[in-house]
Formats: C-alpha cells, sequence, structure tokens
C-alpha cells in the first residue's frame, strides 16, 4: 500500500451495474468497484459475457487512472485489491457523462452527417444525461443547470478536467500508435470536490489503429466484429502495461 492509503473489507452490495458492481465497505469514504465479464451495447438491450473482459477491464481502469492522477486529475482510484476489484473513494455521483470527440464518429456522425474519422479541431466536448429508459440524451448546459443536476461551477470544472484528461491521454495513445477517437468520463463529489469517478477503458472511449484504423474497443462488440478481449489486450501492451498483471 501507499502512504495514506487505508485498508478496508468488502462489505455488501450497493449497486449493480451493467458491467460493475459496487460494494460496501467498514470505511464510509471508501467502497470496492468490482468489474464483471459482462458486455452490454444499446442500453444493455445487447448483452453477453466474455471471459476475462472484467479482469482486462480493471487493471487498464487503473493504469489510465494513475497516469490521470500523476498529471492533477483528481480520479476515486485508490489501488487495485484483486483482479477484478479496486478499492475506490465513494462519491455523490452527478448524473451526466462529459464525452470528448477528437474524431467523429457514433452519435456525432449521425447528428451532423459527417464521415466518419473526420478530425475535429478543436475537439469537441458534450453533456449525455445518464437515463438508460431515454438512452442517454445530449444535454446543453441551460437544461442542466435548470434540472440542477449540477451547478455553473460544477460544470466548468468538468469540462476543465475532460479536457486535461484528453491533453494527457492523446500523446499516451498516440505514442502507443492508437488514434484516442473518443471518450466519456463520469464525475462525482468526494468532500465537495469534483472528481473523477466511475471507470476509463475501451468500454467507454473509442481506440483505433493509426495505420489501419481497426477498431480496438468496444465497437468490435456493438457491431459484431469479434476479438473484442483480444483487442483490449492489444491496447494494454501497446500502452505498456506488464502482461503479468493480466496473468495474475
Amino acid at each position: 500500500m501507499k502512504k495514506n492509503e487505508v485498508s478496508v473489507e468488502k462489505g455488501e452490495l450497493l449497486y449493480k451495474g451493467k458491467a460493475k458492481s459496487i460494494y460496501n465497505t467498514n470505511h464510509s469514504d471508501y467502497s470496492i468497484m468490482a468489474f464483471r465479464d459482462d458486455v452490454s451495447a444499446y442500453d444493455g438491450v445487447k448483452l453477453e459475457q466474455l471471459a476475462r473482459k472484467g479482469h482486462i477491464n480493471n487493471i487498464f481502469n487503473g493504469f489510465i487512472m494513475e497516469q490521470l492522477e500523476s498529471a492533477g486529475v483528481p480520479t476515486h482510484f485508490v489501488r487495485l485489491t484483486s483482479a477484478y476489484e479496486s478499492q475506490v473513494k465513494r462519491l455523490q455521483m452527478l448524473p451526466l457523462e462529459s464525452v470528448i470527440r477528437n474524431r467523429a464518429a457514433g452519435g456525432f456522425v449521425r447528428r451532423y452527417g459527417v464521415q466518419e474519422g473526420l478530425v475535429l479541431t478543436p475537439p469537441t466536448q458534450e453533456f449525455f444525461l445518464k437515463h438508460d429508459e431515454l438512452n442517454d440524451p445530449i444535454v446543453n448546459e441551460s437544461v442542466i443547470l435548470t434540472m440542477q443536476w449540477a451547478t455553473q461551477l460544477q460544470i466548468d470544472e468538468m469540462k476543465r478536467l475532460t479536457a486535461q484528461a484528453n491533453n494527457v491521454l492523446l500523446p499516451l495513445f498516440e505514442k502507443a500508435g492508437i488514434f484516442l477517437v473518443d471518450f466519456k468520463l463520469e464525475f462525482g463529489l468526494f468532500n465537495s470536490q469534483i472528481v473523477l469517478g466511475d471507470e476509463f477503458s475501451p468500454d467507454g472511449c473509442r481506440l483505433w489503429d493509426a495505420n489501419t484504423l481497426e477498431k480496438l474497443d468496444k465497437d468490435r462488440f456493438r457491431q459484431d466484429l469479434g476479438g473484442v478481449v483480444e483487442a483490449y489486450e492489444t491496447v494494454a501492451k501497446r500502452l505498456g502495461i506488464p502482461k503479468s498483471q493480466f496473468d495474475a
């Protein structure tokens, strides 16, 4: 354990999402985030289990969160506790997804009729409401303020931290020969501070091979391309995450 880290014991299940479960601990400030082998798309309409996916995403997320934390982006990640689980700070989550796009793909292409892969300069930032039944609609700042999902200061901080994360991760993936096409982040409050929560893994971003444009993210599952877990492992290897971590 690192200095000032608090050891916790896993307790009862608090919440089960589409691919992760959150457990209580014996410390009010911390939870255990457990990655499962579930993979879903289209708000859970398409759902399967892929062996080792949860393990890979847990390790992947820990690596990225540590990169962001060291660059000044506050995160909820504390440490890996097992192959599938991590200790995290317990946040009061905001019901929003903060999305940044470096290239056009997915919903951006459908909304604006542009060519997939178009480089977006500057990168676009969007907010979406986390609401499966409404298919996570895009929302603007005025709606967020009116509905009191976040304050203006919180909105500004989420935008700033999302842009900062992009500035950290773009060169990291570029060095690995991968285009970071887009990604989503979720934020919450810890001691009244905006903190990055949830996860960063190929489940929540688009990653393309810089030479072939092969998709190395969850679009492989959405589009029935196969090789989902293998693609995630390829990305991890290129980023320099030790293979021994995935063999543990």
